[in-house]
């Protein structure tokens, strides 16, 4: 009997046909490496995301947090913090494949997003989202950056999936440690070596009443919470659809 997962490849990848092809993607899939790579693409609100290069493969716990901030930027809270309604600036930090980014471009066509990513090999993949979505791409911009060094300018939004998985803890699953880039999960001794900076940073590069909204570990809440108020935000803290805390949303006062 088939798993699931082999049924999603020979449907999505194969059009329903078995050819040699698909039993060697099996035998990938046996080994442990994900679907998604095999395949070459996720599913991500209403994009298609590809995964050209390998970058982080986008989490059901991101799409979550990433429709709340778009119903976060088309709301009248904007209004309200003195933000660029008519085209917000929106930085996807972090961006791996730009599934946040060009979801939230794909979702507000007026929005002005850059995409701010480390590993210069991912460019090209955020790119190719951008086109292959359909997202205006004269609003956006793909920089090679390390956090904010080649990031001039205020955004209205800062939308960020940074490094957050403590080094020291082993709970990681082996797929995802063997296959996923190491870069893009594990954020130092605490998980918040990444998130520490960028708080920090985030105050220089913050319209005032700008929101910076992180993924993150639950047990991260409280540190994260006490290094914003430090750093002049106000913090709020948000669970996941799986009832857990997973994002916090800091606005710069």
């Amino acid at each position: 009997m088939k798993s699931q997962e082999e049924e999603w490849l020979l449907k999505e990848k194969y059009a329903g046909k078995k050819c040699e092809a698909f039993f060697t993607d099996c035998k990938r899939l046996a080994l442990g490496e994900p679907l998604a790579y095999i395949i070459g693409f996720s599913p991500f609100l209403d994009c298609k995301i590809w995964l050209d290069n390998r970058p982080l493969i986008p989490r059901p716990e991101t799409e979550f947090w990433t429709e709340e901030a778009i119903k976060a930027i088309r709301g009248g809270e904007t209004i309200s913090l003195g933000l660029d309604t008519e085209s917000p600036r929106i930085l996807d930090l972090c961006a791996g494949s730009g599934c946040i980014g060009v979801a939230v471009a794909k979702a507000i066509p007026e929005a002005r997003v850059d995409f701010g990513e480390i590993d210069a090999r991912l460019l090209p993949t955020i790119t190719k989202n951008i086109f292959e979505n359909l997202v205006e791409t004269e609003n956006c911009n793909v920089i090679h950056t390390s956090l904010f060094s080649n990031l001039p300018g205020r955004y209205d939004y800062i939308l960020t999936n940074p490094p957050y998985i403590d080094i020291t803890l082993n709970r990681t699953d082996k797929s995802v440690k063997e296959f996923e880039p190491y870069v893009a999960l594990f954020g130092g001794i605490d998980g918040l070596e990444i998130i520490s900076q960028l708080i920090i940073d985030a105050t220089s590069h913050l319209a005032v009443g700008g929101q910076l909204w992180i993924e993150h570990e639950p047990e991260q809440s409280q540190t994260i919470k006490d290094l914003g108020l430090e750093n002049g935000f106000s913090v709020n803290t948000q669970k996941d659809q799986f009832k857990v805390e997973r994002y916090s949303i800091l606005v710069l006062q």
